[in-house]
């Protein structure tokens, strides 16, 4: 599997995908200490998204949800990366923020999503026209 994409935030990562077919808020939906997912109506309850490689269709929810990215990546407790079927600008929003603020890179790839199954090991790097490339490892 390999697939071209764009970037929010331009970055590199390896990890295990944690695919859903439902949006996750980062406001309430996550853990920020310890990066499990605690929102009750969630498919995912009880799994954690820390150093894995989230996979969804978009983000959902509150603005608050930048806020909270930011904080897990500070802590480590963050996703290594996120790919996301469409752009979305709150996630956007938290990972360019915790670089800034923090120097840390947590990359966020807008491209096709189909065909990723949780468990897939997947690389996220930088094409050499500066796109996004994700593949299977």
């Amino acid at each position: 599997m390999k697939r071209v994409g764009t970037f929010q935030l331009a970055g590199e990562a390896l990890g295990s995908a944690l695919v859903f077919s439902h949006a996750l808020s980062f406001w309430g939906g996550i853990d920020v200490e310890t990066g499990e997912i605690i929102d009750h109506s969630h498919p995912g309850l009880g799994q954690n998204v820390a150093g894995r490689i989230l996979v969804m269709a978009s983000g959902r929810g509150s603005s608050s949800s930048s806020s909270v990215l930011a904080e897990a990546i500070r802590r480590g407790t963050a996703p290594a990366g996120i790919i996301l079927q469409r752009p979305d600008p709150i996630l956007a929003v938290g990972a360019i923020v915790a670089e800034f603020l923090y120097d840390i890179s947590m990359p966020l790839v807008v491209c096709d999503i189909s065909g990723i199954v949780s468990g897939d090991r997947i690389a996220i790097g930088v094409g050499e026209d500066g796109g996004a490339i994700v593949s299977g490892i």
